[in-house]
C-alpha cells in the first residue's frame, strides 16, 4: 500500500515546475544534512580519505555542496518523468556526439562507462541525439515490484532499453546476432560483492575493488569504450562529454581497459568533487594483504 502511495505522489509532484520544485530540494537538503544527519560520517570519512591534503573547512564545504547537489538529483529525477522533449534537450546537452557516431558509421556498437556523477539518470535522454543506435540501460531490478515499475517508466522516458544487470551479455548477444548497433550504459563505480573482489586498483588514494563486467564484455566482443563524463553547467543544467578510452578492447591486457576507464572517472571527480556520490559505501571492504586474485 505505501509504494502504491508513493508511485502516485511522486507522479503528481513530477508535473511541478522546476522553481517550485527546487525549493522542495532546497528543504530536503536542510532535513537531510542538519536534521536527519543523512550518512554524514560516511561521507565525511570517504571525503578525507580521498582528499588528506585538504583541510577540514574545504572537506566541510565539499561535503555541503554534495548535499545541495545530492537533494538536487531527487527532485531532477521524479521531474524527468514528465519532462518535454524539448525540455531535457535543452537541460541535458551532449557534446561530441562524433565520436560515438564514428564507431556506429563502422558498423560497430559502443560501451559508455559513467560513474554516479553529475545526474547519471538523465544519460537515459541520450536517445533523442541518436538515430542509428539504441541507449541500453543497465540496471538493477528493485525487489518491490511498484517501486521498480516506477523506477523502469522514468528511466525509459525517453527511449532508453533498459536491461537487468543479469541479461546484460544476453541483449548484447542478441543485438550483435540481429545486426543491430546500441551503446550501452556501465556504470563503473558499482562496488563489487564479496564473491567478485577480483581486481584492485588506487582509486581516490584508497585500495578499491573494481567490478571487471565491462572489460570483459568488452574484450569479448572487440567492442569500442568511450568514457561519459556529465558536468553540472548550473542548477538543472548539464553537459555530457565522451571520452574516448580504447578503439580495440580485444588488443589490451588484462586490467589495462579497467584501469583505464577508473583513472579518468578519478580525474573528473578530482576536478569538482561535490558533484560524486560520497555517501555510496564505496570502500566497505578492505584488500587481503599478501594475497592477489587473478584477473
Amino acid at each position: 500500500m505505501f509504494s502504491y502511495i508513493l508511485y502516485v505522489f511522486i507522479w503528481l509532484i513530477s508535473f511541478l515546475p522546476f522553481r517550485m520544485l527546487y525549493v522542495v530540494a532546497d528543504m530536503n537538503y536542510v532535513l537531510l544534512y542538519y536534521v536527519f544527519r543523512y550518512r554524514r560520517r560516511v561521507v565525511r570519512v570517504n571525503l578525507c580519505n580521498s582528499f588528506p591534503e585538504k583541510s577540514l573547512k574545504e572537506i566541510v564545504g565539499i561535503e555541503r555542496k554534495y548535499y545541495k547537489h545530492m537533494a538536487d538529483l531527487t527532485v531532477e529525477l521524479y521531474k524527468l518523468w514528465h519532462m518535454s522533449e524539448a525540455s531535457i534537450r535543452k537541460r541535458c546537452v551532449f557534446r561530441n556526439t562524433e565520436l560515438p557516431q564514428k564507431y556506429f558509421d563502422e558498423g560497430r556498437s559502443v560501451i559508455g562507462v559513467l560513474g554516479h556523477y553529475g545526474n547519471w539518470e538523465w544519460m537515459s535522454s541520450y536517445s533523442l541525439w541518436e538515430n542509428d543506435a539504441d541507449f541500453l540501460a543497465l540496471y538493477k531490478p528493485i525487489r518491490d515490484k511498484m517501486t521498480d515499475r516506477m523506477m523502469k517508466e522514468i528511466r525509459s522516458r525517453f527511449g532508453a532499453v533498459l536491461v537487468a544487470k543479469d541479461d546484460t551479455l544476453r541483449v548484447i548477444a542478441r543485438y550483435r546476432s540481429e545486426g543491430r548497433l546500441f551503446l550501452a550504459g556501465f556504470i563503473g563505480d558499482q562496488t563489487p560483492n564479496v564473491h567478485n573482489l577480483n581486481f584492485w586498483t588506487r582509486f581516490l588514494n584508497q585500495d578499491t575493488p573494481v567490478l571487471l563486467g565491462t572489460e570483459r564484455i568488452a574484450r569479448k566482443y572487440d567492442i569500442p569504450v568511450v568514457s561519459v563524463r556529465m558536468r553540472k553547467v548550473k542548477r538543472g543544467y548539464y553537459e555530457v562529454e565522451f571520452v574516448d578510452v580504447c578503439p580495440h578492447p580485444a588488443e589490451l591486457e588484462p586490467g589495462v581497459l579497467t584501469e583505464k576507464h577508473t583513472r579518468l572517472l578519478e580525474s573528473f571527480i578530482r576536478e569538482e568533487p561535490q558533484y560524486w556520490l560520497w555517501s555510496h559505501r564505496r570502500w566497505k571492504h578492505r584488500r587481503e594483504e599478501g594475497k592477489l586474485k587473478k584477473v
